[in-house]
């Protein structure tokens, strides 16, 4: 399973975290095309996921973020990383069914460890993917505003209506330095947000920048709350 062009990195990881040169079982558990390639391999007996980085761009940033998410007993414990092979080795979770009573709790807690951590490093507007992307300013968001003109999705009417509205909030949003945190800003996917049926682990930081600290709360509120009391709840557990 694992590319012939990757297998003598995969050879140094395994020797440098466990001293062996190869695993005893292997299932790879992506599907998608453009996936980074992950697997699940088990060494000495035990699970560990295997992740070979195949997509674009450099992994040191997401690497890093990994590792002090990990430091902080927010992301599996990192065995092995090489930024200059992609390769990493990490615990593999278990997972267990996760009640929304408990994630309604749980969830919130993890955000204020991870955005309580050093800032991780900013990245480009046009790299941002999180919710709070039409919240910066200059040519990425304005060359995005162009294009969902021009593809006239809605009515005149309508497109003309979001976009004044679009306006206002943009114009008020206040874009302090103090809200800006470490954040993982890829918790739209639920497979990012792993329960093993005592505590919560965040995965998958390939998006993990400074950001705006509301971003994740919004993200994961749209999941798991469920009314308004909840609702009003859900922010305070995080302060």
């Amino acid at each position: 399973m694992i590319p012939p062009e990757k297998s003598a990195a995969v050879t140094r990881g395994l020797c440098e975290a466990f001293g062996v040169n190869e695993f005893k079982d292997i299932r790879k558990l992506t599907t998608r095309p453009t996936s980074n390639l992950v697997f699940r391999i088990v060494v000495r007996g035990s699970p560990f996921l295997l992740k070979i980085a195949t997509r674009a761009g450099d992994p040191t940033r997401p690497f890093a973020c990994m590792r002090a998410a990990a430091e902080a007993g927010l992301a599996p414990h990192v065995w092995y990383t090489s930024v200059g092979d992609r390769v990493a080795i990490t615990d593999f979770v278990e997972e267990a069914p996760f009640p929304v009573t408990d994630a309604l709790v749980r969830i919130p807690a993890a955000l204020r460890i991870l955005h309580a951590l050093p800032p991780f490093l900013e990245v480009p507007d046009h790299l941002n993917t999180s919710c709070m992307f039409l919240m910066n300013k200059g040519g990425a968001v304005d060359g995005f505003i162009e294009k969902f003109q021009a593809a006239n999705i809605l009515p005149e009417g309508e497109r003309e209506e979001l976009l004044a509205r679009y306006s206002q909030l943009a114009a008020v949003y206040p874009l302090h330095d103090p809200d800006m945190v470490s954040s993982h800003n890829d918790l739209f996917k639920p497979d990012n947000i792993l329960f093993d049926g005592r505590r919560v682990w965040l995965v998958d930081w390939e998006a993990a920048f400074l950001n705006d600290r509301y971003a994740d709360l919004a993200v994961v509120a749209n999941m798991v709350v469920q009314n308004t009391p909840e609702d009003r709840l859900f922010p305070r557990r995080h302060s």
